[in-house]
C-alpha cells in the first residue's frame, strides 16, 4: 500500500528534474519549472482549490515544509483558511515593522494568531476569554519580541496567578503555548528551539506542585431554580436530555450515567460497579418512581447495552453531551456536575436529614470502613427516603411572585 504522507526524500527533492507537481503528501507538493523548485500547499477551501506558495527548496527545507503544511491542516480543522491565516499575520507585521520580522511582538502577533483562528470558534465568550486572559495576566509578554520570549518570561507571568488561580493559570499557559507554537511553524521563532510554555518535561519541573482539587467549585445551579429547569428539561426528548434528568434525580456523576448498562438495573436500585466509582468502591442508587419513570420511556435492550446509548446500543452518550443540552437552553453557565452541589445545598437547608445521609447519597466516604458495614442497610432506607423527598420537590411548581418567577 503506498504511503499517503512522506512520500518525498532529500534526495529526490534535489535531483529531480521533470517539471510539474510531486505529491509529499497531505497537500504539500514539490512544484519544479524551468529547474526552479518550490513549495506549495494544495487544499479546498468552500468547494475552491487553493494554493498556498511555501518558499523555494533553498530556502525551506523538507522537514520545515511538512511542519509547515501539518500547521496548515490543523488550521483547517478548526476551520480557519491558511492563506487568511498568513494574511493576517503579514498584515501584523507590517503595522509592527515592515522592514523587519524580527522586531514582531508577542501581542501583536497574538492579536493576528487570535483572529486567523476564531473563525472555528461557535462560542464567542471563548473568544473574548482568550483575549481577556493574555490581556489581565501575560501583559508581561506584550511588549516583547516574538522571538525573544523565554521561560523565564512565561513563568513570570505564571507564578503569581499558579496557586491562587489555578484554572486560569493553566488556561493562560496551554494559551502562550499555542501562540509560540504556530510562531514557530510560521517561522517567527527558531525551529529548532523547544516551547517555552510547554508543560510536560518542562514547566511541570518548574513550577510548584498544586493540590488535585484546586480547580474551585463547580457553578451550581440554585436549587429553587430546579423545579422549572426539570419542567424545561421534561419538554426535550432527545437522549441527552433523559439522561440529564436520570443524572439530577440521583444526584450522579457524569461518568456514573453515561456509563450505566441495563445489567446494573435491578427492581428499583441501580448498582453501580466499583470501577467506575470515584472512591473505587460498588455503589448502590435507591430509585425514584421518577427515575423509574425515565428508565420506562427507553427501550430496554441487552444486559451489556449501555441506558444511554448514542448512535448504537454499543454506543454511550459523549460526555459533551449535557453540557452542550444546557447550553442551547441558557444555562450553560452552569455545570452538570453542580448538580451535585445543588442536590447538597438542598438537603441541608430544605430538610432534616443528617449531613450523613446526603453525603453517602452521594459516594462521599463517610466514617470507619466498619462503621459504613454496620450501619449500610438502615443507611439505604433511609437514603430511599432522602432522594424521594428530593424527586418530590424537582416535580413541585415553581414559585410565583406577581407573574414572575420568584427570584433566589
Amino acid at each position: 500500500m503506498a504511503r499517503l504522507t512522506n512520500r518525498l526524500t532529500a534526495r529526490t527533492v534535489e535531483t529531480i528534474i521533470k517539471p510539474g507537481l510531486h505529491a509529499d503528501g497531505g497537500g504539500l507538493y514539490l512544484a519544479t519549472k524551468g529547474g526552479g523548485r518550490r513549495w506549495v500547499f494544495i487544499f479546498r477551501w468552500k468547494g475552491k482549490r487553493c494554493e498556498m506558495g511555501l518558499g523555494s527548496v533553498r530556502d525551506v527545507s523538507l522537514a520545515q515544509a511538512r511542519e509547515i503544511a501539518s500547521s496548515n491542516r490543523r488550521l483547517i480543522l478548526t476551520g480557519t483558511n491558511p492563506l487568511t491565516a498568513r494574511n493576517a499575520e503579514r498584515a501584523a507585521l507590517e503595522q509592527d515593522d515592515p522592514g523587519d520580522a524580527r522586531l514582531l511582538t508577542f501581542g501583536t502577533f497574538a492579536e493576528s494568531y487570535i483572529a486567523s483562528v476564531e473563525e472555528g470558534w461557535k462560542n464567542q465568550v471563548h473568544r473574548q476569554q482568550w483575549r481577556n486572559s493574555l490581556r489581565d495576566h501575560a501583559n508581561l509578554l506584550h511588549g516583547k519580541l516574538l522571538s525573544e520570549v523565554s521561560t523565564d518570561d512565561v513563568l513570570a507571568v505564571l507564578r503569581p496567578i499558579w496557586m491562587t488561580k489555578p484554572e486560569t493559570a493553566s488556561r493562560v499557559r496551554g494559551r502562550i503555548e499555542k501562540i509560540l507554537a504556530a510562531a514557530k511553524a510560521r517561522g517567527l521563532r527558531p525551529r529548532d528551539a523547544a516551547n517555552p510554555a510547554q508543560w510536560r518535561g518542562h514547566l511541570d519541573v518548574l513550577l510548584p506542585k498544586r493540590r488535585r482539587l484546586t480547580r474551585g467549585h463547580h457553578p451550581a445551579m440554585p436549587y429553587p431554580d430546579m423545579p422549572a429547569f426539570m419542567q424545561q428539561l421534561a419538554l426535550r426528548p432527545a437522549r441527552a436530555a433523559l439522561a440529564l434528568q436520570f443524572l439530577i434525580l440521583n444526584a450522579s456523576r457524569t461518568a456514573e450515567v453515561l456509563g450505566a448498562q441495563w445489567r446494573e438495573i435491578e427492581g428499583d436500585t441501580w448498582t453501580i460497579p466499583g470501577e467506575r466509582m470515584k472512591a473505587g468502591a460498588p455503589h448502590t442508587v435507591t430509585l425514584t418512581e421518577a427515575a423509574l419513570y425515565v428508565l420506562s420511556l427507553l427501550d430496554r435492550g441487552e444486559p451489556s447495552d449501555f441506558i444511554f446509548s448514542g448512535r448504537t446500543s454499543n454506543d454511550r452518550l459523549s460526555s459533551m453531551s449535557m453540557a452542550m443540552l444546557m447550553r442551547r437552553m441558557n444555562s450553560g453557565h452552569f455545570t452538570v456536575h453542580g448538580f451535585r452541589s445543588t442536590f447538597k445545598d438542598w438537603a441541608a437547608d430544605c430538610t432534616d436529614f443528617s449531613d450523613e445521609i446526603s453525603e453517602e447519597a452521594l459516594a462521599h466516604t463517610v466514617g470507619s470502613a466498619v462503621r459504613r458495614a454496620y450501619r449500610r442497610g438502615a443507611a439505604l432506607d433511609r437514603r430511599r427516603k432522602l432522594m424521594d423527598a428530593w424527586s418530590t420537590y424537582l416535580s413541585s411548581a415553581p414559585a410565583i411572585t406577581d407573574g414572575k418567577e420568584e427570584e433566589a
